[in-house]
């Protein structure tokens, strides 16, 4: 008998890429732009600080090389923190309208497709010399606040510096050192982990502030499909202490950004999720855990709710989370100009949200960076607000269109894995219904796949189960029934 061919992951994702509009290739003009685009002598530009000194690490995915952000704390008189995150100066050596700012505009995003990394910039520089990598000197962006002991941030400041990360460091390892389950790399030394537990303490700081305003913290589970010699798996990516920590200053910095903007006039993309749609919903399922939800959308009941299921249920939570983020919706970019309202982050009850924290991997940061750096030199703006509306509306588009490769990855490696499975029974909750059909995830192995039979009555956030009638790797379909075994029906 003739073994069946391996499923070919890496094709799929190209083909997944070319299907949504993306180009996989870098263009050759890009690449040598890039080649050419080598440091010069003196890295830094005039009037800007030099604080490679300062204590820096970096914490990021184990297997990350492009490194974005950089942070250090320390410790004031009055008992509050000071925090630096300092931003990969991105700008500095893709200027706007070069063939590699070109590229980048037009796909927008990095896309992460598990086995293959669609990179937004050549990797000689996204990897290498605009990435805070460790022992390099590197301009960058500092944003700058104090975290008083009620978690209020004061004294914002954004200005252009010269950094040196001292420790290239994982969120599994200082994760696990931080909950006091694990050791550290030699490379953080005494200074660096007294720097991560002040910095660990000045985000748990933020952390109980946000909650107290509104803001989620939810708690998703996110799958990742990695291939082992021949054998295609979905395997979970663990959210850890140190993960939680750079989110924390990654909100709190880009929240300073667009606050920063903001004052000094300048019109900029904001990063918006709006009042959710499916509210009610939202109130059916608080209503299932004895829970009476207000009637209009309200963050800060919606969070005391979130915060109950995670003390009573931390088994079940990333379940809950999965299904009031679904019913949330997705966020958009969109034009802010200063002095007029726009939707806000429900998500983070904040009406001054950007994104300016990932500039190697996201447009929008590395068109936010251009817009503090004119402003800062008092230079015009790079961009009119015509351009910017229409740099928000198409990184919203690319950014959706990521999150279909991604997923369509996902599909099929989770097919793959799922095909010797046929007639088994599992339980799934409900994450989407729409008119494309009703679908699930279900609780182990962490795969998603449509209901094809016995659907009805299912919404949202339901907890069911289900039989897996069959699953075909090359379409990325995992079919279910709602009900007993069979076979799946043609689609």
């Amino acid at each position: 008998m003739i073994a069946p061919t391996p499923f070919d992951l890496r094709a799929a994702a190209r083909r997944a890429m070319l299907d949504n509009g993306f180009n996989p290739d870098i263009p050759a003009d890009v690449l040598a732009e890039a080649r050419e685009s080598a440091l010069p002598a003196s890295v830094t530009p005039n009037g800007v600080q030099d604080l490679r000194a300062l204590p820096w690490s970096s914490i990021d995915n184990d297997s990350s090389r492009d490194l974005d952000q950089l942070e250090v704390a320390e410790s004031l008189p009055d008992s509050t923190i000071r925090v630096r995150v300092a931003i990969a100066d991105v700008d500095f050596l893709v200027p706007l309208g070069s063939a590699t700012d070109r590229f980048a505009a037009a796909n927008a995003t990095s896309v992460y497709a598990g086995v293959e990394t669609f990179p937004m910039l050549p990797e000689a520089l996204s990897t290498d010399r605009t990435s805070l990598g460790q022992d390099d000197d590197r301009a960058s962006i500092i944003i700058e606040f104090i975290v008083a002991a009620d978690g209020a941030v004061a004294s914002p400041s954004v200005y252009r510096a010269l950094v040196r990360n001292h420790a290239k460091l994982a969120y599994s390892s200082v994760g696990a050192w931080l909950d006091g389950n694990g050791s550290l790399p030699s490379v953080a030394t005494p200074e660096i982990q007294s720097q991560l537990r002040l910095q660990d303490t000045a985000a748990q700081t933020l952390r109980r502030a946000r909650a107290a305003a509104g803001a989620l913290d939810l708690e998703t589970i996110e799958a990742q499909p990695v291939v082992h010699d021949s054998t295609v798996d979905v395997e979970l990516v663990p959210k850890t202490r140190a993960s939680r920590l750079i989110e924390d200053f990654m909100i709190a910095a880009n929240v300073t950004m667009a606050r920063f903007l903001d004052q000094r006039g300048v019109p900029s993309i904001r990063r918006v999720v709006r009042v959710p749609e499916r509210w009610t919903r939202i109130v059916t399922l608080a209503a299932r855990y004895g829970v009476t939800l207000p009637s209009m959308p309200d963050s800060q009941a919606l969070e005391a709710f979130v915060s109950q299921r995670r003390a009573a249920d931390p088994t079940h939570f990333a379940d809950l989370s999965l299904s009031i983020v679904k019913l949330l919706g997705p966020g958009e970019y969109m034009l802010h100009v200063p002095g007029t309202p726009d939707p806000g982050h429900f998500g983070l009850a904040t009406h001054d949200y950007t994104h300016s924290t990932a500039p190697n991997r996201r447009y929008a940061d590395l068109v936010i960076q251009r817009l503090l750096k004119a402003s800062l030199a008092s230079a015009p703006a790079p961009y009119t607000n015509d351009a910017l509306a229409q740099i928000a509306t198409h990184c919203t588009e690319r950014e959706d269109a990521a999150r279909k490769v991604e997923r369509q990855i996902r599909k099929e490696a989770s097919a793959a894995s799922m095909q010797k499975h046929v007639g088994q029974s599992f339980e799934a909750i409900v994450t989407g219904v729409n008119d494309r059909g009703t679908f699930v995830r279900l609780i182990h192995p962490p795969v998603e796949g449509r209901v094809v039979r016995g659907e009805q009555g299912m919404d949202v956030g339901d907890t069911v189960q289900v039989t897996l009638v069959g699953a075909d790797p090359a379409k990325g379909f995992i079919d279910f029934a709602g009900g007993g075994a069979g076979e799946s029906p043609p689609r």
